[in-house]
C-alpha cells in the first residue's frame, strides 16, 4: 500500500473540493478556499472551497425546498430506508479508497480506517435503513367519542457541524437518523477533514439521493458554523465538538428557539479495581487512551488504579505503551498515527509540558514528538497524578494518561464524578455486583463494564453535565429528529 508521502497517493484520491448544494458541486460565493494539510507529513495536500454565510444561505435554501417539494416529502419511509441501504452498500463498496483518504486526511491509521470507522459508517446507515419503516405513531384512547392518534413527523431542515476525530462516521451518526426521519440537511465538516464528506456527497449522488437533500459546504466555525446556528430557516443543530463551541451555539440557536443536541467533551474515568483481570485491564487501558491517538471524546484519560495493584500495574503498562508503533498512517503495521493538526499537537505537547512540571506527577513514559515531520507524538503516560492537577482536569484530546491511585469503591466514585464532564466511564473487576455498583454511583451517559470503546449503531450515546445532552445513535437518536403531531377527530 502507498505511504503517505509516495507520489500519486494524495491527488488519485482527492476527487471533490468544491461545495456541494442541491446536488451539484459549486465553487464558494466569495471564490475563497483553505489549505488541507496531511497530519502524516504537515504539507498542503489541496484546497478546499471556503464555505460562508452566503454559502449556507444557499444550502439552506436548497434544504428547504427538497423538504417541501419535488421527490423527497413524497418518498415512502420504506423507499428512504432503501436509500439508505444503498448508501450504506457504497460505502462499503469504496471502503479502500475512503480509508485511504480517511488516513491521509485525519493521520490515523489506515488499520482504523480500514476496519473501524469505514465498516461502522456503513453500519449506521443500514442500521437506520431498517428503522425507516417503522417509525410509528399510537392510537390513544380519550374520553369523548373522539379518535386520538399521533404522527412521528420530521423536525425539517436540520444543520449538522461535525468534529475532526472520526469524519466519516460523525458524518454517519448524524446524517443516517435524520434522512430516516425525514429531514434535509445542511452538514459542516471540520474545516481540518473536509475530504471525506465531500467524497461522501459523490456517493449520495450515486444512491439517488434527490438534490437538496444532502448539502455538504465545508468552513470555518466562525463564518460558516456561526451562520448555520443563526439562520433562521434552520429548525434544529446538531453539533459535536468542544463545550466551549457548544455555548456558542446555545447563544446562536436561541434567538430563532432552535431545537439543538450537543456532543461534547469528556475526561473519562477507567477505573481498574484490584480484583480484575490485569491484562484485559491492561489492554483496555491501551484502548481507552491510545487509540486513534488519543483524541476521543470518551478517552480513559483518568486512569484509576487501586493502591494494592498500582505500582505493577502502571509498569506494565508503559512497558507495553512504550512497544505501540507510532508512524506512518497508511503503513498497515502502524498502530498510532498522527495527530490531526500542527495546533493539537502544539496543544498536546503543551500540556505535557504541564505534567512534566506538576509536583509529584511522574512521567512513566513518553512525553515527547515522534520523528522531525508530520505530528507524532509517542504514548504518554503519567504517574502520581492527583484530580486536582491539570493534565487530570482538562481535556488534552491526545495520547496522555494520568494513572491515580485510590483506596476504594466509596473513594474512587466520588473521585470519578470529580470533573465538569460525564460522558463516559470503565470499570474493571470480577465482581459483578461492584461493577453494577460503581456503573450505576457513576455519573456518565456510558459506562463499560470489562471492556472499554464498545460502539454499536444500535446503542445511545451522548453525556451528562457539560459533555452535553441527546443522544446520538440507537432508536433515541431518531427523538432527536422527529417530531410528534397529535390529531383529533370527533366521531359524534
Amino acid at each position: 500500500m502507498a505511504t503517505a508521502t509516495a507520489p500519486g497517493a494524495v491527488g488519485e484520491l482527492i476527487r471533490q473540493r468544491k461545495l456541494f448544494i442541491d446536488g451539484e458541486f459549486v465553487d464558494a460565493q466569495s471564490g475563497k478556499t483553505f489549505g488541507v494539510i496531511n497530519p502524516g507529513t504537515g504539507a498542503e495536500m489541496c484546497r478546499v472551497a471556503e464555505a460562508d454565510k452566503a454559502d449556507i444561505d444557499a444550502a439552506t435554501k436548497a434544504a428547504r425546498r427538497a423538504f417541501e417539494s419535488g421527490p423527497y416529502p413524497k418518498m415512502s419511509n420504506r423507499d428512504r430506508g432503501r436509500m439508505l441501504s444503498r448508501i450504506a452498500a457504497l460505502i462499503m463498496e469504496n471502503r479502500e479508497e475512503l480509508a485511504r483518504l480517511e488516513s491521509l486526511d485525519n493521520g490515523k491509521p489506515i488499520g482504523e480506517t480500514m476496519n473501524v470507522d469505514i465498516p461502522a459508517s456503513a453500519a449506521t446507515f443500514e442500521y437506520y435503513a431498517g428503522w425507516a419503516d417503522k417509525l410509528e405513531g399510537s392510537v390513544i384512547p380519550v374520553d369523548g367519542n373522539n379518535l386520538n392518534y399521533t404522527r412521528l413527523e420530521p423536525v425539517g431542515v436540520v444543520g449538522q457541524i461535525i468534529p475532526w476525530n472520526f469524519p466519516l462516521l460523525m458524518l454517519a451518526w448524524k446524517i443516517a437518523p435524520a434522512i430516516c426521519g425525514g429531514n434535509t440537511i445542511v452538514m459542516k465538516p471540520a474545516e481540518q477533514t473536509p475530504l471525506s464528506a465531500l467524497r461522501f456527497a459523490e456517493l449520495c449522488a450515486e444512491a439517488g439521493v434527490p438534490p437538496g437533500v444532502v448539502n455538504i459546504v465545508p468552513g470555518f466555525g466562525e463564518t460558516a458554523g456561526a451562520a448555520i446556528s443563526g439562520h433562521p430557516d434552520i429548525d434544529k443543530v446538531a453539533f459535536t465538538g468542544e463545550w466551549k463551541t457548544g455555548q456558542i451555539i446555545m447563544r446562536a440557536a436561541a434567538g430563532t428557539l432552535k431545537r439543538i443536541s450537543l456532543e461534547l467533551g469528556g475526561k473519562s474515568p477507567n477505573i481498574v479495581f484490584d480484583d480484575a483481570d490485569i491484562p484485559s485491564a491492561i489492554a483496555g487501558a491501551m484502548g481507552g487512551i491510545f487509540f486513534n491517538a488519543g483524541e476521543v471524546c470518551c478517552a480513559g484519560s483518568r486512569l484509576f488504579v487501586q493502591s494494592g495493584i498500582h505500582k505493577e500495574f502502571v509498569q506494565e503498562f508503559a512497558h507495553q505503551a512504550n512497544s505501540i508503533k507510532v508512524g506512518d498512517p497508511l503503513d498497515e503495521t502502524t498502530q498510532q498515527g498522527a495527530q490531526v493538526s500542527k495546533e493539537q499537537f502544539e496543544k498536546i505537547l503543551g500540556y505535557i509540558d504541564i505534567g512534566k512540571n506538576e509536583d509529584k506527577a511522574e512521567l512513566a513514559c513518553g512525553g515527547e514528538r515522534v520523528g522531525d515531520t508530520g505530528y507524532f507524538i509517542r504514548p504518554t503516560i503519567f504517574d502520581g497524578v492527583t484530580n486536582d492537577m491539570r493534565i487530570a482536569r482538562e481535556e488534552i484530546f491526545g495520547p496522555v494518561v494520568s494513572a491515580i491511585d485510590f483506596a476504594d469503591e466509596e473513594a474512587v466514585i466520588a473521585e470519578g464524578n470529580k470533573t465538569m464532564y460525564g460522558l463516559a466511564a470503565g470499570v474493571w473487576t470480577k465482581d459483578i455486583k461492584k461493577a453494577h455498583r460503581v456503573a450505576h454511583g457513576l455519573r456518565a451517559g456510558t459506562v463499560w463494564i470489562n471492556t472499554y470503546n464498545a460502539f454499536d449503531a444500535a446503542s445511545p450515546f451522548g453525556g451528562f453535565k457539560y459533555s452535553g445532552f441527546g443522544r446520538e445513535n440507537g432508536k433515541a437518536a431518531l427523538e432527536l429528529y422527529t417530531q410528534v403531531k397529535s390529531i383529533w377527530v370527533n366521531m359524534d
